[in-house]
């Protein structure tokens, strides 16, 4: 599987490359046709970071299962609180499997909450700056350094409430309770989070291509008449997109993260 590094590094690269292309494109005001061209490549990029981040999640799926393997090979000869056998008919085994499984959900809800109010935060300041009729005239430019600031600050901030979920669940179950809830908490939350992660990846790079597709003037109607920008289909994509965008930028790949630590920490 690490043979194939090499190969998901570029295919990971490829679609950031080719959606900055497509944003210098536009913000220089060069040729429309040189946009529809960015954009048939932004779209095969989603398809390969996908991909990518496919092999991101195979591996840290690996990684956790041997450190799970490693979790309870010490916790079953430690001389203190060692784990019994452990059986998924074992009541606490059970239901600390769902409580595992669980966790990835909860842990998604918190990041996706995260990006939208940092979303909000920045529309508030780019507003801010556009009363101003010399910045909406082109005399002035914008204060590009406060919207820096307003991402950097909310990332940093609205991180606490998913970090702390992540590194303190297996040590409040392990230390207060007992290592067994985290023989189970482990296996739940492997398995729920890398098939939500594979989920999001794929999901948000559909809405996205959804959204070009439409924009690309590709999709129509039953009249045959054909449903571009500005029409209620072109709406619904780019709602679609506003949630695509963070489920396979930020939650999706941020699952690796969950699942990965936890297995360290315990």
């Amino acid at each position: 599987m690490l043979s194939t590094l090499c190969v998901g590094l570029a295919i990971d690269v490829y679609g950031p490359i080719c959606d900055n292309a497509g944003g210098i494109a536009e913000m220089c005001s060069l040729d429309p046709a040189v946009r529809s061209l960015t954009d048939a490549l932004d779209a095969a990029g989603n398809t390969t970071a996908a991909i990518g981040k496919g092999f991101a999640i195979g591996s840290a799926c690996l990684v956790s299962l041997a450190l799970y393997g490693a979790f309870v090979t010490r916790s079953k000869s430690f001389p203190e609180n060692a784990l019994p056998t452990i059986e998924i008919t074992n009541g606490w085994i059970f239901g600390s499997l769902l409580v595992g499984g669980m966790l990835p959900y909860a842990f998604s809800a918190m990041t996706m909450k995260a990006v939208g109010l940092a979303a909000s935060e920045m529309v508030s300041e780019v507003r801010r700056q556009f009363k101003d009729h010399r910045v909406r005239s082109g005399e002035i430019e914008p204060d590009y350094e406060a919207c820096i600031m307003v991402s950097t600050n909310a990332s940093l901030r609205e991180m606490i409430g998913p970090a702390v979920l992540v590194i303190f669940t297996p040590i409040l179950l392990g230390v207060v309770v007992h290592p067994v809830l985290v023989a189970g908490v482990l296996p739940g939350a492997l398995i729920s989070g890398i098939q939500m992660a594979i989920s999001m990846s794929n999901t948000g790079g559909a809405w996205d291509n959804a959204k070009k597709h439409i924009e690309a003037g590709k999709l129509s109607d039953e009249n045959g008449f054909v449903q571009g920008k500005g029409s209620s289909s072109h709406t619904a994509a780019v709602t679609g997109d506003t949630v695509g965008d963070p489920l396979k930028d930020t939650s999706g790949p941020s699952l690796n993260i969950l699942v990965k630590l936890m297995a360290i920490i315990a």
